[in-house]
């Protein structure tokens, strides 16, 4: 969603505290009738195809005039560019709400404004937290024209959510602050990094944050069914006094206030560029003690103010143009493999990836949501006092 950032704080760095959302009930309810002349609805449209063709979807989502999306920072894995690119090419408005919130708070906004007209059309959640609004049903099944070449462990087998972009934790690090800068997990322990180690955000809700304690499990001799060693590390980090609640942000890294920040790979690195003309070294490292990747996840929100606009918009994103512009933001995009295949893929940007080694692999649905439980259960007492 750290800043809180969206994904991360959720989905890793925002700029700004997250906002709490509004449960108020106000807001008219929305006409979710767009349809076609042959009276095809785009609410229960399960493709383009489904409801005509992608030229029908288009006409139909202009006539609607308005996506509204939440939790998207500008600077999240280049979203700005993806949120300009799309209003240029449809002329449609993207109304964007709490930019730095968390997943979490994403899917509160759709159960507290079912049936309203500022209700989100679109989320973008970390997989964990997809998986969830699955089950609660409240994703609506949706195919974009490449839904086949995403891979097969990436995706909801009713389409209702699938992988967009993902990267790996990292540990980037302000080297004008710190001495040396770590580079793994079991650096982090050391006394020299007293009161300097943030995450961006809570565990709890933000998939950025999720992501950290899960790779600083498998660094401790944890794994994808054990995420309790993440949770006692991170209770060490905090008896030590290294471990600090802040939530990093840029804000709060160019004040020297999160020198040490765990987040993921493409916002730590997208930091960087960002920081060089303020005068701060930001260093980033894959920790190789804790090799941890994962993907944020694309789903419609199944009472969407906006039906044929959130389906656009997702057709937008999962097309070459919009893939590469995640890319150009230091993410992976989740049609990487097809596009590289077919001759699509920004060859420049994908060069530029922060370097890794191996073969990542993911944790099942059971296995998040156990993990999810364990944190909600033990989180708090892990790093208080």
């Amino acid at each position: 969603m750290t800043v809180p950032l969206p994904r991360t704080a959720v989905r890793g760095g925002a700029l700004a505290a997250v906002a709490v959302l509004a449960l108020s009930a106000c807001g008219a309810a929305p006409d979710t009738s767009t349809s076609t002349a042959d009276g095809k609805n785009a609410a229960t449209a399960t493709s383009a195809a489904d409801f005509g063709g992608l030229d029908a979807l288009v006409k139909a989502a202009q006539k609607e005039g308005t996506l509204n999306a939440i939790a998207l920072p500008r600077d999240w894995a280049n979203y700005g560019a993806l949120i300009d690119g799309f209003q240029k090419k449809y002329g449609i408005k993207i109304a964007v709400e709490n930019p730095d919130g968390s997943s979490q708070d994403e899917i509160n906004a759709v159960t507290s404004r079912k049936g309203q007209d500022r209700a989100p059309d679109v989320l973008d959640l970390g997989s964990s937290f997809a998986l969830s609004a699955a089950q609660q049903g409240l994703l609506a099944p949706y195919e974009v024209a490449s839904y086949a070449d995403l891979p097969e462990g990436q995706k909801d087998a009713k389409a209702r959510w699938y992988n967009d972009y993902g990267g790996y934790i990292s540990i980037g690090c302000d080297a004008k602050r710190v001495k040396t800068c770590p580079t793994t997990f079991a650096d982090l322990l050391e006394p020299r990094y007293k009161g300097q180690v943030a995450l961006n955000g809570n565990p709890t809700k933000s998939g950025s944050a999720f992501g950290g304690v899960y790779a600083a499990s498998l660094a401790n001799g944890g794994s994808f069914d054990d995420i309790q060693p993440g949770l006692d590390f991170f209770a060490e980090l905090k008896k030590n006094g290294n471990y600090t609640p802040v939530e990093s942000t840029p804000a709060t890294v160019e004040k020297g206030e999160t020198p040490i920040s765990i987040d993921w790979d493409y916002l730590n690195a997208g930091y960087a560029d960002e920081f060089k003309s303020k005068g701060v070294d930001w260093k980033v490292s894959v920790p190789s003690d804790g090799q941890f990747s994962q993907y944020y996840s694309q789903a419609i929100n199944k009472d969407a103010p906006h039906p044929a606009a959130a389906r656009l918009w997702q057709e937008y994103l999962y097309s070459a143009d919009g893939q590469n512009l995640w890319l150009e933001g230091y993410a992976r995009p989740a049609l990487m493999t097809a596009m590289e295949k077919a001759g699509t893929l920004d060859r420049t940007a994908a060069a530029k990836l922060p370097e890794v080694s191996g073969t990542p692999t993911f944790p099942t649905e059971d296995q998040q949501s156990k993990a999810k439980t364990v944190l909600g259960q033990g989180w708090a007492k892990a790093v208080s006092g």
